[in-house]
């Protein structure tokens, strides 16, 4: 007869998941709020668009929930032929998953084995760090040029350590700084052989003219990434895709999740492509509530940053732990904000393009958490 052992026993994890520590990148406001014992007055740290989506996606999703009780067309046609048709490229140029993050994901899966040389930026989008460490890639970072990636030491690392993959968001998470799109094309030509640049343009949609480089869906050795969270508003959908070589982008049906983009949000997504007006509502909104972040932030002394995103860093003008003080500040005064992780980035803090109220309340609170961080530094 079969006998309980007695005492039970740990999960037998592999080695390189028991390696790993148990954290998520980001400490997302809901898990925020619970420990402040309040909700938040002004959401202004994940970069979403508070200016919401479409009424259109809003709409094809409300028709779509009927239908939940269908799974989600696993091949994505409809979403990847309207994908195509907007970029003027063929569906098989295009593969779509859960957001960027997801996307990355089984980027780094297919491309990076245990031990692989893998390279970025320090101190850029942590995520994409989360999955080099979960399928035990070496990550290789070069540090920023004047608060921007810097493709020509990206370039540089990576043949020297011979990198199989190279990332690069641009324009760039988290200091809202850009690259041209020639550099960004030197540094694809100068690739080391067999080795890819994962171009991650979630920000896109905000970027001024000759940063995002014409698309070639015959060049090998680049993937780009876009989503649907930032100016579409749909980061809770979470439905982001690539657009690359047909050949790579076939492999991503060996490992992706193929229910993992939901009915609702394939529906929500085809929406908000069509509707080009919500768009450009969206992209002048942003503009205006940017210029308004960079008026709080003179008025209160500080410096805001150029931005070709949908948020801005502020300087707060002295080192990184008397800018956590502020954003301490601001968050226990009811303002969701977020920072950069590695200096010298890190002496600023990000703030999201907000509505009016929103930026009202930052207004209000910013010079308050300024005073009490100052107060604490001495």
């Amino acid at each position: 007869m079969w006998k309980a052992p007695a005492s039970k026993a740990t999960a037998r994890l592999t080695a390189l998941a028991a390696s790993l520590p148990a954290s998520v990148p980001f400490v997302g406001p809901e898990t925020q709020e619970r420990a402040r014992g309040a909700a938040f007055r002004a959401r202004l740290g994940a970069n979403e668009s508070v200016f919401g989506p479409s009424p259109r996606a809003v709409a094809a999703m409300a028709e779509a929930a009927a239908g939940a009780w269908m799974y989600g067309d696993p091949e994505a046609w409809e979403l990847r032929t309207a994908i195509a048709a907007h970029h003027g490229v063929a569906p098989a140029n295009v593969t779509v998953g859960e957001g960027i993050d997801g996307l990355l994901g089984c980027l780094v899966r297919l491309m990076v084995a245990p031990g692989d040389a893998v390279v970025t930026s320090l101190g850029a989008y942590p995520t994409f760090d989360y999955h080099v460490a979960g399928f035990g890639g070496v990550r290789h970072a070069a540090p920023y040029r004047d608060d921007a990636e810097d493709p020509q030491a990206l370039l540089a690392l990576a043949r020297r350590t011979g990198a199989r993959l190279v990332y690069l968001a641009n324009p760039d998470n988290p200091m809202g700084s850009w690259r041209s799109a020639a550099e960004v094309q030197t540094l694809v030509a100068g690739l080391p052989e067999g080795a890819v640049l994962c171009l991650d343009e979630a920000y896109a949609d905000f970027a001024p003219a000759g940063v995002v480089p014409p698309l070639d869906m015959a060049e090998p050795r680049v993937i780009r990434m876009r989503t649907f969270s930032k100016a579409h508003g749909l980061a809770g959908a979470r439905v982001g895709y690539a657009l690359g070589e047909a050949g790579l982008i076939a492999a991503f049906d060996r490992v992706r999740n193929h229910f993992g983009v939901n009915r609702i949000g394939q529906a929500g997504a085809i929406a908000a492509l069509a509707d080009a007006g919500w768009l450009g509502h969206v992209r002048a909104e942003v503009a205006a509530a940017k210029a308004r972040i960079g008026a709080i932030a003179a008025a209160a002394g500080l410096m805001a940053l150029p931005s070709a995103t949908n948020f801005v860093a502020i300087d707060c003008g002295r080192d990184g732990d008397f800018a956590r003080a502020v954003l301490r500040g601001l968050v226990e005064r009811g303002v969701f904000a977020r920072m950069p992780f590695v200096a010298p980035q890190d002496r600023c803090i990000r703030v999201s393009a907000g509505r009016p109220a929103d930026l009202d309340v930052l207004a209000e609170v910013l010079p308050q958490a300024l005073a009490a961080a100052r107060l604490s530094a001495g």
